[in-house]
């Protein structure tokens, strides 16, 4: 028992060991840019502007940097600006009601109801409340009232240069999110798959439910893409990736009407199965589509995710072949579907295949196309 607990006990710390280097490494280049954009603007307020101790200067930059999970653009700006503007607040209301205890409470609520007045961020308005706080309570520097207003200026411009200079790379978040979409549908639609063969409704059901559920993953790459564009647009070592994105963008669009689609085609099913509305046969080859259907999206899901221009249209290609394939099986007759419930699902899963094919790149003229005529 003792030797279980202990090999346990390994295994864990090796884990945490294992992942708390990954993280480091990953970590590296924004913790050089971070030291880099905290340091210059310290030594820039300190040498160029003459200013004693402008630690306003590095807290701006360090906090407008940080670690976040997007491009970090609208990050800085944001955080840049609360800093600036609570540092302002706070020297121009200490310079009306002094210092104290009272006078901080005051400082924070007001700064804290201006902060939600002028953006809805919560990172603003943090860090536009906690600045002006410390101006009111830290010792007024020897340089004047506002040197700590123009300290902030100098940390959030830096922090704006550092991060249009030498960005992350604004493709790495919107692939990670597409796969992780792209997964999502996947899956739902091999439940499905799994469902019809089991004759199994409440696995359709819970389909259905991870469909849903997945609208969030949606949103949070619309967010990155936002965020993505904007670092490409001004940033000039990743303007060349502007057209990716946008491409990322289209599919995404499509891959969300799949998502829609999918929980459409999941509901009709749970009905069908209830119902048995399909006949073994049609059951075996609706169950089998779905399995493929599956598998083409995976293939579509490394193709936009790929880092490598040639393996990329290589894994397109193959997405659109296979999508194509099992887009010109779907009719009601070819599947031996029956009953007008069964053809319901196959017409339903129509529009998913189309959306798909144009989420890979292809016409929506030519997807169509490709389904059989009914």
């Amino acid at each position: 028992m003792a030797q279980t607990g202990l090999y346990a006990s390994r295994r864990f710390l090796r884990g945490r060991i294992r992942t708390g280097l990954v993280r480091s490494r990953n970590s590296l280049i924004p913790g050089i840019q971070m030291t880099v954009g905290a340091v210059g603007a310290y030594a820039f307020a300190e040498y160029v502007l003459g200013h004693s101790g402008p630690l306003f200067a590095a807290t701006s930059a360090l906090i407008a940097l940080g670690f976040s999970r997007d491009p970090r653009l609208r990050r800085v700006i944001e955080v840049g600006l609360g800093c600036t503007i609570g540092i302002a607040v706070g020297d121009l209301l200490l310079h009306w009601l002094g210092a104290g205890i009272w006078q901080a409470a005051v400082v924070l609520l007001i700064s804290i109801l201006l902060a939600r007045f002028l953006d809805s961020g919560t990172i603003f308005t943090t860090q536009l409340a906690l600045q002006s706080l410390l101006v009111v309570l830290l010792p007024a520097p020897a340089g004047g009232p506002f040197t700590r207003s123009l300290d902030a200026v100098v940390g959030g411009v830096v922090a704006l240069l550092v991060t249009i200079l030498a960005p992350k790379d604004p493709r790495r978040e919107p692939r990670k999110d597409v796969q992780k979409l792209l997964h999502e549908l996947a899956e739902v639609l091999r439940e499905c798959g799994s469902a019809l063969t089991h004759s199994d409704s409440t696995q359709a059901w819970h389909a259905l439910v991870r469909g849903r559920s997945s609208q969030p993953l949606v949103d949070a790459m619309r967010h990155s893409l936002r965020a993505s564009g904007e670092v490409a647009t001004l940033a000039p070592a990743y303007r060349r990736h502007r057209d990716e994105l946008d491409r990322l963008e289209q599919s995404l669009d499509y891959i969300d009407l799949a998502l829609r689609n999918s929980r459409v085609f999941a509901r009709r099913l749970t009905s069908s199965i209830n119902h048995a509305a399909l006949s073994d046969e049609a059951t075996e080859n609706i169950a089998e589509v779905l399995q493929e259907t599956a598998a083409a999206i995976d293939e579509l899901s490394l193709g936009l995710a790929e880092v490598h221009e040639g393996a990329r249209r290589a894994h397109l290609r193959s997405a659109r072949q296979d999508l194509g394939v099992i887009a010109g099986r779907l009719h009601p007759k070819m599947l031996k579907v029956e009953r007008l419930e069964g053809e319901t699902v196959v017409m339903l899963f129509r529009p998913l295949m189309v959306d798909l094919m144009e989420a890979a790149g292809m016409d929506s003229s030519e997807a169509r196309d490709i389904l059989p005529p009914l």
